[in-house]
């Protein structure tokens, strides 16, 4: 059973940065691609980003293609989201999920088999 938590979220000004960090235990990364997804409130989850297995691909959402960079670290079993020039519509929790998909890359929160339990990232204007 893999457990993930992330790290690193908090208040930011508009414009700002914050790096997301996605730990894992239980388990290892390496097999896993891996995701990070946003709720805000009132809103549904939403996906952000994706890698795949061996970290040859990623994807993001339109709302965050050029300002958001996901990375993994499988010697240090770890996934990160580097968020630049954030705007206050990123405000929420943010959560990372693992998944098996070997092939592709998965962008729906039900080809995710473990989620984290999320860090809060608030952007002021």
């Amino acid at each position: 059973q893999v457990q993930l938590v992330e790290s690193g979220g908090g208040l930011v000004q508009a414009g700002g940065s914050l790096r997301l960090s996605c730990a894992a235990s239980g388990g290892t990364l390496s097999s896993y691609a891996m995701g990070w997804f946003r709720q805000a409130p009132g809103k549904e989850r939403e996906f952000v980003a994706a890698i795949s297995w061996n970290g040859f691909s990623t994807y993001y959402a339109d709302s965050v293609k050029g300002r958001f960079t996901i990375s993994r670290d499988d010697a240090k079993n770890t996934v990160y989201l580097q968020m630049n020039s954030l705007k206050p519509e990123g405000t929420a929790v943010y959560y990372c999920a693992a998944s098996r998909r070997r092939f592709g890359l998965p962008i729906s929160g039900d080809e995710y088999s473990y989620w984290g339990q999320g860090t809060q990232v608030t952007v002021s204007s």
